[in-house]
């Protein structure tokens, strides 16, 4: 099976948070089955690019990668070297297998596959939602839509990653097919949770990347109005004026000195996510969530909106709690929780195992490989 994969970035562009970590995972799986993979990526590293030399093709971690210079920035990414590339190496693959939506990669890479008669899979990883046309840019986004994208992705493959993600690309566009199969999440080698009292005060930790949408402002209002002790770790960075704008609700709200920020974590995530009594993640719109599938690996029980893609998951699985995005109910249910520690420590004790069970890497890999097969024998 050989795959082309196109993604706008690609590791160590961990600036762009769990998607280009969970692209990743996902081409270094395939390829350990046995899977001919080549990532096509720009040099895309937020403001800056990656220290790689444009056009060759480098081994990252197994995986075929070709950087190409783009000569627009977030978020746009446009890369003529790269689109290039795409058109004249298609047809040699079986599947094309496209990442994200609306930036100029991915869109146009779309395009130039179906013209040239390959098979594609689009994994929208969030951007296919109501929410993305009611945030960002929504009259171009429209204008778009309504003249490329939905004639486009209607000769597409959708991949949704949960079921929440299926229903909202559903309500958007009416592609060949869509399938839903979970992300590729990096979990800790499994150790059995040592037994851990929950702290005084509760140690809170926000875990993702800093943009609007996370809700991490409705978390800081929130925090205002809980009656128990605690303290906030906020791991993860963003764009600066929006993260100062932050710090300075929080110290609005007198919370200065119960909130630390961490900055951008990775090595250690694991560690810092176990030291913690709960993660919180009230995004208003969440495809799937990789950071609570990381936070519940490492025994540590999570607080999530009914908008974050697990929140089924983790609500058939009690593995936690659903709140609404507003400061009132995620005060109200934090409360609840810390008078609840023993679902804290049952959880801590639990949650674990089940992750590894259901998102272990042989079963993935295996759904992965079969949507390709399935798509490129019916074409």
């Amino acid at each position: 099976m050989r795959v082309l994969q196109i993604s706008a970035a690609y590791k160590p562009a961990y600036i762009y948070g769990g998607p280009t970590m969970s692209v990743a995972m996902l081409c270094e799986q395939l390829v350990k089955a046995g899977c001919h993979i080549s990532m096509f990526a720009t040099t895309a590293n937020g403001p800056a690019e990656l220290d790689v030399n444009p056009n060759e093709t480098l081994i990252v971690d197994g995986v075929c990668v070709t950087y190409f210079k783009r000569i627009t920035k977030d978020h746009s990414h446009l890369s003529p070297a790269l689109l290039k590339a795409v058109w004249q190496n298609a047809k040699a693959y079986d599947v094309v297998h496209i990442h994200a939506w609306w930036n100029l990669v991915s869109v146009l890479s779309c395009l130039i596959a179906v013209i040239r008669g390959v098979p594609v899979v689009v994994s929208a990883r969030g951007t296919l939602s109501p929410y993305s046309f009611q945030n960002k840019n929504k009259t171009i986004k429209s204008l778009i839509h309504h003249l490329l994208s939905r004639p486009v992705l209607k000769r597409c493959h959708i991949h949704a990653t949960s079921q929440r993600e299926n229903e909202a690309v559903n309500s958007i566009v009416n592609p060949k097919s869509i399938t839903t199969i979970p992300n590729f999440v990096k979990l800790p080698v499994y150790q059995p949770q040592v037994q851990k009292t929950v702290s005084t005060p509760i140690k809170l930790i926000f875990f993702s990347r800093i943009e609007e949408k996370k809700g991490l402002d409705i978390l800081i209002s929130a925090l205002a109005l809980v009656k128990t002790p605690f303290h906030l770790t906020i791991a993860g960075n963003g764009n600066q004026a929006y993260v100062e704008s932050l710090k300075l609700l929080a110290n609005d709200k007198g919370l200065a000195d119960k909130v630390t920020w961490a900055g951008f974590i990775n090595e250690d995530k694991f560690e810092i996510l176990g030291q913690h009594d709960l993660f919180i993640l009230p995004s208003h719109d969440e495809n799937f969530g990789n950071a609570v599938i990381e936070s519940l690996s490492a025994g540590t029980p999570v607080l999530i909106s009914h908008e974050v893609g697990l929140a089924n998951y983790v609500n058939i699985n009690k593995l936690g709690w659903l709140c609404n995005t507003n400061a009132d109910s995620v005060a109200q249910i934090i409360d609840q929780i810390a008078a609840r520690s023993e679902e804290l420590t049952r959880i801590r004790a639990q949650a674990p195992p089940i992750i590894y069970h259901d998102f272990g890497t042989d079963s993935l890999v295996e759904k992965y490989i079969g949507l390709y097969r399935k798509i490129s024998k019916q074409h």
